[in-house]
């Protein structure tokens, strides 16, 4: 099993980017979360097969829809909890 930790940044607040990747995540079969954060970016966590996550990961980096000006960085999360399912979590 593979955990990312991804940091969207740009416009990424206000425009449906949480439920956008929460959409896709579910579609992929992965668990974790998507939240905003008071920085103003949006911070992903995937949990999945290595496969699939690195799949999400590349959906991001191409542009996520709803978004404008996307950077994207991705970090391993070294975290343990076990997510059952993919949501958004309020910040």
């Amino acid at each position: 099993m593979k955990r990312a930790l991804i940091t969207l940044k740009g416009k990424v607040q206000g425009v449906g980017c949480r439920h956008t990747v929460m959409t896709k995540a579910r579609a992929l079969g992965l668990t974790g979360y998507v939240t905003n954060c008071s920085d103003g970016s949006v911070e992903i966590l995937a949990q999945g097969s290595s496969q699939v996550v690195d799949s999400l990961i590349a959906w991001c980096h191409v542009g996520v829809p709803v978004t404008e000006g996307l950077s994207v960085e991705v970090g391993e999360d070294l975290g343990d909890d076990i997510y059952l399912d993919f949501s958004i979590m309020q910040s």
